[in-house]
């Protein structure tokens, strides 16, 4: 057990340097090409810190273990909205732009149409449905980049800081998310490791202990982007992650090896994935972006509401 403890506890280490790292790359690409944090963070951070779970997921579903693929998508979604979301709008809420917010928004509920109304129609995820997915992902990353370039950011002002060099950035990039993502995979492995030491559920884990480790740099890197003073970018890399997990995550993981929507623990006599997993993957996300849209702002309450629905969650799947 010291063991998986002590590689445990590197993993975090990892985790919190690389997202450090990946951050301070990110935001200098856009401050370098003019572009808005909010896209940097729903495109190219959003793909660094989901490449966990979809090594996670794609590993998974190889292996026969769908279940495992199919929680950890829907897990990391419950995880990056009402934990890391949450987390950010408690410490720090403010206004957002409508008109940025509401693109990716309505992207995400068309991909969780397609993806809900083919798990409670068929109850099985084919070959088909994950292209389909990895269609909407190409679909979503193209409309993104082009309305990035036709609306660019103001240019920086006379006396800010100059520029890093584009090499030096992309490197902190590409160096960031390899270390996040072998960070995640320690931390991901020996968590599971401790989790079944002590009897947890292979169900649990995959909704609980795989979501929260593989969404990690998700959280570290809205930490970072809290303490560097740039929210749109963590705000962005939510809810670009939340899609990338539903399309990218759950179409690669599909595409490679298709399964049954798995049915580990009932709720009211029905599949508690159909009751309980997925009602609450919709409701949190309608709960963090709806008022935004409203009302141009996130205020406190939604970050503590959202985060005593986590609490809720959690606990629900541990005496189920």
């Amino acid at each position: 057990m010291v063991v998986p403890v002590l590689l445990f506890v590197v993993g975090l280490v990892m985790l919190i340097k690389g997202g450090d790292w990946f951050v301070d790359g990110a935001t200098g690409i856009a401050q370098r090409f003019h572009l808005p944090e909010l896209l940097i963070g729903a495109t190219v951070v959003s793909i660094g810190t989901t490449l966990p779970e979809v090594m996670v997921s794609a590993t998974s579903a190889l292996g026969g273990h769908g279940e495992i693929s199919y929680g950890n998508a829907i897990g990391s979604i419950i995880c990056n909205t009402a934990l890391i979301a949450a987390i950010t709008i408690t410490v720090r809420p403010g206004q957002v732009d409508p008109k940025t917010l509401k693109k990716p928004v309505l992207f995400f509920f068309i991909c969780a149409a397609v993806y809900v109304i083919n798990a409670y129609m068929t109850g099985y995820f084919s070959r088909t449905i994950g292209v389909v997915l990895l269609g909407l992902f190409v679909t979503y990353m193209v409309i993104t980049v082009r309305d990035a370039f036709k609306n660019p950011a103001a240019p920086a002002v006379e006396g800010e800081q100059e520029d890093a060099p584009l090499g030096k950035n992309i490197t902190l990039l590409v160096v960031g998310a390899a270390v996040i993502a072998v960070g995640a995979k320690l931390l991901v492995d020996n968590g599971i490791m401790i989790a079944k030491a002590v009897g947890v559920p292979e169900s649990v884990i995959a909704l609980t202990f795989v979501a929260l480790g593989t969404s990690l740099p998700e959280l570290v890197t809205a930490i970072t982007s809290l303490i560097k003073g740039h929210g749109a970018l963590s705000l962005g890399n939510v809810i670009g992650a939340n899609i990338f997990n539903l399309v990218l995550v759950s179409g690669v993981s599909v595409a490679l090896a298709p399964f049954e929507v798995p049915c580990n623990s009932t709720l009211f006599g029905y599949n508690a994935s159909f009751v309980l997993d997925i009602p609450v993957m919709l409701a949190v996300m309608a709960l963090m972006t709806l008022p935004a849209i409203a009302t141009q702002k996130l205020s406190r309450w939604q970050g503590i509401v959202l985060l005593v629905i986590y609490i809720s969650f959690c606990i629900v799947q541990f005496t189920m």
